[in-house]
């Protein structure tokens, strides 16, 4: 019986303390129908207890023994992993690939941000979020960084975190082109790689230094 995650296999330890879930990568949840065959297909075979739809808009294969883990991921094209001390996956609404309200491309901006920086270490789990405008259906002033559609470019939020004690973040900069704010992303995560301390989120590591001295560091 085990007790503990096992981050290297991207397996989360369940309720029975004898099961494990894994979340195969979709990035900003845009799954074709060959993807959600698959993932039912693997269910079925490693028998699954169900699979479940998550928050950070993946689908969860939940109930898998630890002797199946190595083959269920081995089924999938797409075998990279982010849980532990890494940059999870980023969230992002349709924006203007589809509704009416957005402002601007959030997939664009998130499937970019995503490519560079899903699965990469950071001091603690780093989120962010990008919505298509300030209805913010990302979540964006709940993440690490997060970013919103306006009329002229994207706002960049920082320091955000949800769980147990929530915190909405602060404002950083204003209507930004996407290579802005992919530019200004790398600075933020290479900022809190090089000054922060595990456990501490994002906003902690600003909180601690201050946050003029870390807009300095980062604009």
């Amino acid at each position: 019986m085990t007790q503990t995650n096992i981050p290297e296999k991207g397996a989360i330890v369940q309720r029975d303390l004898m099961t494990f879930s894994i979340s195969p990568h979709i990035p900003g949840g845009f799954a074709d129908p060959a993807l959600l065959r698959k993932i039912a297909d693997v269910a079925e075979k490693y028998g699954a207890k169900f699979i479940k739809l998550t928050g950070a808009q993946r689908i969860a294969i939940i109930g898998i023994s630890e002797a199946d883990l190595d083959n269920a991921w081995s089924e999938f094209t797409d075998s990279s992993k982010a849980i532990g001390l890494t940059i999870r996956s980023i969230q992002m609404c349709p924006g203007t690939r589809a509704c009416k309200k957005a402002k601007q491309d959030s997939p664009g901006l998130g499937l970019a941000l995503d490519k560079e920086f899903y699965g990469k270490p950071a001091p603690a789990k780093f989120k962010m979020g990008v919505s298509g405008c300030s209805n913010c259906c990302s979540d964006s002033w709940m993440k690490d960084i997060g970013f919103f559609g306006t009329d002229t470019g994207f706002n960049v939020i920082v320091g955000g975190k949800g769980g147990g004690t929530p915190k909405a973040g602060k404002e950083l900069a204003n209507d930004l082109t996407p290579d802005q704010a992919i530019d200004l992303a790398r600075k933020i995560i290479t900022f809190y790689r090089e000054n922060g301390i595990a456990p501490e989120r994002l906003g902690a590591t600003i909180e601690r230094l201050g946050f003029d001295t870390f807009r300095k560091a980062v604009l």
